[in-house]
């Protein structure tokens, strides 16, 4: 039997025709975690609170945000530091889900779309801090259920560790990973390559896996895609290169843009490649940190970049303006944020507007 059509896949999402829409479909919401823990950002965390807030500021200007916070006094605090950069509040809503860091895009729920009905589900992955490398995490693992039992969703249980900055998703059936993460033995030993691509293709909905191999120095995920490649349209890709041949990165990224150039979607279509720079090195206490403009995040108003104080921050800003002529593209200073080893797209996941009207496939137009 194959392990796409094994019998513990009977009920998956995607046999009821489920689907992790694209990150460009319209949102409901988007989902973040208040950031508190101040071992992720060592000696920099009251720093982050201001470029957090205009983030939220420009999310807030088409959707909701959702922000889980660990108690009243938590809750007071965000509002506090939220008024201070302009947000319209009344966008923004708070959640006493306790958590222990601030990477929701990692343990936040995985939200899919039925194609047919247009009705939500969330997927509840095990989540175990990047290979139990930031423990405690029991919290943060229990996010995408509390999310899905407050607003009575089903919810599915793959019952392996999946994290959502490893995965990327092109809205038709298509799922772009990497080997360095998914394949890394502290995350799920027992499974093999295509073991796993079952359970993307059953749990996201998905019809085909396309993998590259290493992420950027200093990732401490073990090689996230949100900070290499991302769809930014069905078939079109941006992904991050680096000029000067005798950085660390140099190699890594010629090698998964040359992956990228050999990939085909179905029907034998080739990959629209668009590449974006690389910032300078970002080194703070003799650490290079992962910096990359990959690590946007796509909100209804707006794409929303991270920059570095950094030539390239406006080479960056123009590249990705012309793939999304349609949204404005704001920079926001993620140059503290970074410290924590990971920025915008890191810190956020999105909800899915419910589509009203007839069935739509995953790649039309909406």
């Amino acid at each position: 039997m194959s392990a796409f059509n094994d019998v513990k896949f009977y009920n998956s999402p995607r046999n009821r025709s489920y689907s992790f829409p694209a990150e460009w479909e319209p949102h409901e919401a988007t989902w973040l975690s208040w950031p508190h823990k101040e071992a992720s950002w060592p000696g920099k965390l009251d720093k982050i609170y201001g470029p957090y807030c205009q983030f939220i500021k420009i999310i807030a200007e088409g959707e909701k945000v959702r922000i889980n916070v660990n108690d009243e006094e938590m809750k007071a605090f965000a509002i506090s530091e939220i008024e201070k950069a302009g947000v319209d509040m009344s966008q923004v809503e708070f959640y006493f889900f306790p958590t222990n860091d601030a990477w929701c895009r990692d343990h936040g729920p995985a939200f899919l779309m039925d194609v047919y009905f247009h009705e939500k589900a969330v997927v509840d992955w095990g989540y175990n801090a990047w290979g139990n490398k930031y423990p405690p995490y029991d919290l943060d693992d229990d996010i995408p259920t509390k999310i899905a039992n407050h607003f009575e969703l089903p919810l599915y249980y793959p019952e392996i560790v999946m994290e959502g900055g490893s995965v990327e998703f092109n809205g038709d059936g298509t799922i772009l990973t990497t080997t360095a993460c998914l394949l890394n033995k502290n995350r799920n030993p027992h499974l093999t390559k295509e073991e796993i691509e079952a359970y993307l293709i059953n749990f996201y909905g998905a019809d085909q896996i396309l993998w590259l191999g290493e992420g950027i120095v200093g990732d401490d995920t073990d090689g996230h895609i949100d900070d290499i490649t991302r769809f930014v349209s069905v078939d079109t890709v941006l992904t991050v290169v680096e000029s000067n041949p005798l950085d660390e990165n140099y190699l890594i990224l010629q090698e998964n843009l040359e992956a990228l150039k050999a990939m085909r979607l179905y029907g034998d279509r080739p990959l629209n490649i668009v590449e974006l720079p690389m910032p300078s090195p970002v080194i703070h206490e003799d650490t290079r940190l992962p910096a990359s403009y990959a690590n946007f995040y796509i909100a209804n108003a707006a794409v929303i970049v991270p920059t570095f104080r950094d030539v390239n921050d406006e080479i960056a800003l123009e590249i990705i303006q012309s793939v999304f002529p349609d949204r404005k593209v704001v920079g926001i200073d993620s140059t503290d944020i970074i410290w924590g080893l990971g920025s915008f797209h890191c810190l956020s996941q999105q909800e899915p507007a419910k589509q009203d009207g007839g069935y739509r496939s995953p790649g039309d137009p909406i």
